[in-house]
């Protein structure tokens, strides 16, 4: 009996989709990391999440299945990073940055990720363990 069950998978892009396309001029309010207000409907989060994955795609042969992490302060740009890479298929991770290095390195190389994407806040952790990271490509 199928009653009232959806026909489709459950997965975390859907719950973007549905946003984007019931509540698309509904505002999502964070703060950037420089420290301004920025301001944004679910419908301009779907256009740039599809558009990050198109990208990472195209030019970092990115696909389903790929394993990517991230390492950024909850914000716009994190958002539009995790819906765009999960849905893109890609297995997506979070680091926490309150982690010592070996801590990092550790997780890092275990979930073998491919690439990883941060805040700019971050990128000197990351240039100190660069040479310990070998699956990573960037």
């Amino acid at each position: 009996m199928k009653g009232l069950m959806q026909d489709w998978p459950l997965l975390v892009h859907r719950v973007l989709d549905h946003a984007a396309r019931w509540h698309g001029e509904q505002e999502i309010v964070s703060r950037s990391v420089e420290g301004p207000i920025h301001r944004q409907t679910y419908r301009d989060l779907d256009r740039r999440a599809r558009a990050l994955a198109s990208a990472a795609k195209k030019h970092l042969k990115a696909k389903k299945g790929s394993v990517i992490a991230t390492m950024a302060w909850n914000g716009y740009r994190h958002m539009e990073i995790w819906y765009g890479l999960m849905g893109l298929g890609a297995v997506v991770h979070t680091l926490n940055p309150r982690l010592f290095a070996e801590q990092l390195i550790y997780i890092i190389n275990h979930a073998e990720d491919q690439w990883i994407f941060t805040d700019l806040s971050f990128v000197p952790i990351f240039e100190k363990l660069q040479d310990k990271l070998p699956k990573v490509k960037g």
